[in-house]
């Protein structure tokens, strides 16, 4: 499985919250790092945006010796189609670069069910979310994004699945549920009070050995 991390450093809520500091390295490469810990991801490619603003995001995964890509800055889906077309693949696991708490064994589990069945649109774990922000995984085959591409409208684009969920009765999307009932504070980092959240609440230890 393909990996594509999606990315920007102009975040209305938190202004370049990807390349904040935590625990000795910055927040993209936490979520690289845990994508890795995934036997079987093949492959990782940040999927960026064009904007100077992403030059020093960049600049940091060059110094990391990480794949990246550059597409537009809004409109996601087509980011990702022309990224999937220039590497041949059918289908990618999207994950957003604001999770560095991402647990591997979710992607693998995701990816199991992608290879019992590839006749799937979407493999999902938010249709509906019963994982925490910050643990999402999204496997999509790359046809349907090309097939409606020209229905979206500016927000679908910019969401990459929403469209398809709006329109869940005409896909074939397979939704996998937490079997862990107890509620689990959000492990996202949409804003600078995530961000200060995460690191009150789990220690360094448990942070770069995170799992649900």
């Amino acid at each position: 499985m393909i990996v594509f991390i999606q990315a920007r450093s102009n975040s209305k809520r938190f202004d370049k919250k990807v390349l904040k500091i935590i625990y000795g390295l910055p927040l993209i490469i936490h979520v690289v790092n845990n994508v890795k810990k995934s036997k079987s991801v093949k492959d990782i490619i940040v999927a960026t945006s064009n904007n100077s603003l992403d030059n020093n995001l960049i600049k940091l995964l060059k110094n990391f010796k990480i794949r990246f890509f550059r597409g537009e800055l809004e409109n996601v889906v087509l980011r990702f189609v022309r990224l999937a077309m220039k590497i041949k693949c059918k289908y990618f696991m999207r994950i957003s670069g604001d999770s560095p708490l991402i647990d591997s064994k979710i992607i693998e589990y995701a990816i199991k069910i992608h290879k019992k069945n590839k006749n799937f649109d979407i493999i999902t774990n938010v249709f509906p979310r019963t994982f925490p922000k910050g643990q999402s995984v999204e496997i999509i085959k790359v046809q349907i994004l090309k097939d409606y591409i020209n229905k979206m409208s500016k927000s679908d684009l910019e969401h990459v699945t929403r469209y398809f969920y709006k329109n869940s009765s005409k896909f074939k999307i397979k939704n996998f549920k937490s079997k862990n009932k107890k509620k689990i504070m959000k492990l996202s980092v949409d804003t600078i009070s995530d961000f200060i959240k995460i690191k009150k609440k789990i220690d360094k230890r448990k942070f770069l050995n995170f799992g649900l």
